[in-house]
Parts: C-alpha cells; sequence; structure tokens
C-alpha cells in the first residue's frame, strides 16, 4: 500500500474507527476471525459456561436446545456466539434481521423452510414488526404458526407445523422486547463490556490470523483503546497493521502503535475525534453545561443522532458525561482529561432572613 492509499483509508474510517457496529465489508473480515467454538470465545466467562452447560444438556436429550436470547452493546460478540451455538450442535444456522421481517408473512416463509433441530439467529430481535413478533410466540412456543389465506370474512387460518428449532435472538436493547417475548426464551445472557487483559488476548489471536508480527507492549496499546469492545479491537489491529507496513518495518511495536493512534486520533482512553470535540465544547464553550444534545450537536457540526447514540454512550460509561433533566454536563474527570481546570462549584444559597423590630 502506498502513501497516498493509506491516506485515502486514513480519511474513510477516521469517523468510524472506533463506532462499535460494523461497518462496510468489515463483516468479511470479522468471519475470518471469529472463534468457531466455545472453548476458543476469549472473555465472558460466566456466559461461555452457562451457555456451554444449555447446549450440553440438549446434546445429551438429543433435543434441540431453548431458545436463547443475547443482549448487550455492539460489538461483544452476539452474532458470533449464534453461529457457535450451531456449530456446537452440528446443525445449519438460518439467519436474519428484525428489520428485514415487515410482515407475518416474512416470518411464515422462514419458518415453513426450517428442519428438525435448525438454528434461527435473528439479529435485532426489538426491530420486528408487531404481527410477527405475535407469529413468533406461537412459534417458540407451540412449533405451529397459523397463516391467514385471504382477506375480510372469508379468510382462513390454516395451522403449519414446524419442527423443533432454536431460536436465537440478539438485541441492543431488550428494554424494547415485550415481555411475552422475553418470557419465551429459556436461557437469557447479558454480554458485558471485555476487560483489557482478555482484549490483549483478542488481539494476539487475531493478529495471528491475520499474519501481523505483533510486540506484546503494541498489543496492550490496541487492547487498552479499544473502548472494552473486540469488534473495535480488531479494526484497531488491522489500521496499526497498515501504518506498520508503511511507514515502519511491519512489525507493530509499543512506538509504532502509539504513532498509529494518534493518526487515526484515538487517545489513551478510547476517546476518539468526536468524543473529544463534545466534551471539549461542552467545557470551552458552554462552562460545563448543562446543554441540550441538540446544541451539543450543532456546536460540534454532526447530527442529533450521531452525538447521542456514536458519542453519549462511551462518554456516560467513561464518567466523562453526565445526563440531567436541563441537559448534559461535564464532570470533573472531563475537565481533566482535557488539561483544564474545571469551574468551582457553586456556593450553596443562603437563606433571605429579614428582621423585623418591634
Amino acid at each position: 500500500m502506498h502513501e497516498d492509499e493509506l491516506e485515502i483509508a486514513e480519511e474513510q474510517h477516521l469517523r468510524s474507527l472506533t463506532t462499535a457496529e460494523a461497518e462496510g465489508d468489515e463483516r468479511a473480515v470479522e468471519a475470518a476471525l471469529r472463534p468457531r467454538t466455545l472453548d476458543e470465545v476469549v472473555g465472558q466467562a460466566r456466559v461461555r459456561d452457562q451457555l456451554g452447560l444449555v447446549l450440553e444438556a440438549a446434546r445429551r436429550r438429543g433435543r434441540a436446545p431453548d431458545h436463547v436470547l443475547l443482549s448487550g452493546p455492539p460489538g461483544l460478540g452476539k452474532t458470533t456466539l449464534a453461529m457457535i451455538i450451531a456449530a456446537e450442535m452440528t446443525t445449519p444456522l438460518r439467519l436474519t434481521s428484525g428489520p428485514a421481517i415487515t410482515h407475518a408473512g416474512d416470518l411464515a416463509a422462514i419458518l415453513s423452510g426450517m428442519n428438525d433441530g435448525d438454528v434461527l439467529f435473528i439479529d435485532e430481535i426489538h426491530r420486528m414488526s408487531r404481527p410477527a413478533e405475535e407469529m413468533l410466540y406461537m412459534a417458540m412456543e407451540d412449533f405451529r404458526v397459523d397463516v391467514v389465506i385471504g382477506k375480510g370474512p372469508g379468510a382462513t387460518a390454516i395451522p403449519l407445523e414446524i419442527p423443533p428449532f432454536t431460536l436465537v435472538g440478539a438485541t441492543t436493547r431488550a428494554g424494547l422486547l415485550p415481555g411475552p417475548l422475553r418470557d419465551r426464551f429459556g436461557f437469557t445472557a447479558h454480554l458485558e463490556f471485555y476487560e483489557p487483559a482478555d482484549l490483549d488476548l483478542i488481539v494476539h489471536r487475531s493478529a495471528g490470523l491475520l499474519g501481523v508480527e505483533l510486540r506484546a507492549e503494541g498489543a496492550a496499546e490496541i487492547a487498552g483503546r479499544s473502548r472494552g469492545t473486540p469488534r473495535i479491537a480488531n479494526r484497531l489491529l488491522r489500521r496499526v497493521r497498515d501504518f506498520a507496513q508503511v511507514r515502519a518495518d511491519g512489525v507493530v511495536t509499543l512506538t509504532v502503535a502509539r504513532a498509529a493512534l494518534e493518526l487515526y486520533e484515538v487517545d489513551e482512553l478510547g476517546l476518539d475525534r468526536l468524543d473529544r470535540a463534545v466534551i471539549d465544547v461542552l467545557c470551552r464553550r458552554f462552562g460545563g453545561g448543562p446543554v441540550g444534545v441538540s446544541t451539543l450537536a450543532v456546536a460540534v457540526g454532526e447530527e442529533r443522532e450521531t452525538v447521542e447514540e456514536v458519542a453519549e454512550p462511551f462518554l456516560v460509561r467513561m464518567g466523562f458525561l453526565a445526563r440531567t433533566p436541563r441537559g448534559r454536563i461535564a464532570t470533573a474527570a472531563a475537565w481533566q482529561h482535557l488539561g483544564l481546570t474545571p469551574p468551582p462549584a457553586p456556593a450553596a444559597p443562603v437563606a433571605d432572613i429579614t428582621l423585623f423590630e418591634e
């Protein structure tokens, strides 16, 4: 890769480098790096142990496992676990997503093609249409659906039997799932953000698969800036690899990793350009707030949704931003991260005492 090509790549990835959503052709790269079995999964020890028990019990009974709900922020491995469930049970995996199922007929068409023991993975299951959700209730519980033929008084419901299958649902917003749907899952797992030590192992594993010569200090630097998310760790590794190949000797050392991540504007805590712009504007221009999110978005030149859904969750998790009824405020940690002195706390109001003379 020539230097001008690297600059084009830099421009393309500058804003998306630390987002936890998969972007563009990244899914193909992710597929090559995914673990294939539960034993290969790094981190999420509690979920691995619980899920392993569910699958082993189902194997010993010779039955399909209970339906599984995986919740948690994007980029933590929900799709990977769905693929592993199918692999561990040696059954086919059928993939779809909530937004793709707009009508009950869409779901009926998918379910009618299921075979005994198949695993159906529905990503973003909270975004399914309501008619499809109601059909899914019966399919999950009774393994049948009623397909309605015709309209009006002449409509006829034809029952359709479905072979026992396992539904794996993934959601980033479990609170949006209706109670009746949540209750039909036999096992629910919430994926947590990863510790730096686990991300370090993931970076080393991915480097081996990608053929990257990686030093321990370089791996630790990448892991520490990955916001607790394997997808971001793998993305940073690929960008650091590009930098090492073009501007160094191809070896990812501590110095190379720091130089590459500085170029891509990912700081030592994982904050990117947008994150720093939000707290910088909040502190320097608005005195720490409170400020409405729409005003913040205009001040940093981004859409409100981008600030609210991309930057804000991480800033809140890091303790740099707080939500209040009056707007967003910067914490003392945000001021310190920018090298600024936080303003003094406002003095407590003094009671107004009036003396009356007789």
